[in-house]
């Protein structure tokens, strides 16, 4: 349980919600594991089945807090409100901001410089924990050209420019990701980025990683308001979460890619939970994909410090608080939207 931006997220899977006075009490079996006064908070986000009283619910709608629930893994199942006063307003800034090109590069820098800024980290992170056991030299080279990439970003003038730039800079990326696998190397091995379908172990655990990642991101954004669907660098496509996508970049190498390093590394998940199918593609069995659902939970549950409010929060609510930064962001709260640069 933890209010962030005037926003309360319960993430005990049992929780249920009850309304006491002007309070919100939150109940775990016949315990109380806290109240907020209802003035205080813009919304409420649950992630368990248990629900909420409807007394809270007409509460909610009386003081116009967003009510959202999820699964307990992350996937949109409702969102309760009132009448709508800002969201709409928020939406409408979203899709004229997306249809100018100009304004939407802007933003889409922001979500570039997070993506490769992240992807230099963790090649320097795996430098400085493993320096004998990797190629050095190799890595460090990759390091400096992202570190020179992110300079590029800043300064690129269209998407078409930035997409370029960012391209560029995840083949490099790629490129020394096999050096990050320490463990397995015989089943996990790392050439090139394939998907649709993905052709090797590490490329099925990354897409599947990947799908959670967007799911999650996508379900943050629809929590506060925005249009999952209407993206910035992104652009429209009938059933593509473009702006989950816009969202997720920053997060990619340090939330998704390192799971997937750490599951093959402490040999988590083995080369006999994976199966080729006649065409090439490579899934996962059942049972391979529920120990790295568990492994996913587990990682959610994992506290960071963030890096722009300086608080202790879940590696799981990551999505969420930069989905309000960029709410509030496009509503004028904020002079710049600031992307996750973890470290």
């Amino acid at each position: 349980m933890k209010k962030l931006l005037n926003t309360l997220y319960v993430t005990t899977p049992d929780a249920r919600l009850s309304l006491d006075g002007e309070n919100v009490v939150v109940y775990q079996g016949d315990s109380s594991l806290g109240r907020f006064p209802l003035h205080n908070l813009e919304g409420i986000v649950s992630f368990g089945y248990m629900g909420a009283s409807p007394a809270l619910m007409g509460a909610c709608v009386t003081h116009n807090i967003s009510l959202c629930f999820l699964t307990q893994y992350g996937k949109f199942l409702a969102r309760v409100v009132g009448k709508e006063y800002g969201n709409v307003t928020l939406r409408k800034t979203q899709y004229c901001v997306s249809a100018n090109e100009d304004r939407s590069a802007e933003i889409a820098k922001s979500f570039l410089l997070g993506k490769i800024y992240n992807s230099r980290w963790v090649i320097e992170r795996a430098i400085r924990d493993y320096p004998m056991r990797l190629d050095i030299a190799r890595l460090k080279a990759a390091s400096d050209f992202l570190k020179n990439s992110t300079n590029e970003i800043m300064t690129g003038s269209n998407l078409a420019e930035l997409r370029g730039i960012e391209g560029v800079a995840a083949s490099v990326y790629f490129g020394v990701f096999d050096e990050l696998i320490l463990q397995q190397k015989d089943s996990f091995s790392f050439d090139i980025r394939n998907r649709r379908p993905p052709l090797d172990n590490v490329n099925a655990l990354l897409s599947f990683v990947y799908t959670l990642l967007a799911n999650q991101t996508a379900a943050a954004l629809t929590t506060v308001g925005l249009d999952s669907y209407v993206g910035f660098l992104h652009r429209d496509r009938p059933g593509r979460v473009s702006l989950a996508l816009d969202l997720m970049e920053e997060l990619r190498s340090v939330y998704a890619d390192r799971f997937v390093l750490s599951i093959i590394n402490k040999k988590i998940i083995t080369a006999s939970g994976f199966e080729k199918k006649e065409d090439g593609a490579v899934v996962m069995t059942d049972d391979t994909r529920k120990a790295v659902l568990t492994a996913w939970q587990n990682k959610k549950q994992e506290t960071i410090t963030h890096p722009f409010l300086q608080e202790k929060i879940e590696w799981g609510l990551v999505p969420y608080v930069q989905a309000m930064l960029l709410a509030r962001f496009l509503r004028g709260d904020l002079d710049a939207y600031p992307p996750f640069l973890w470290k």
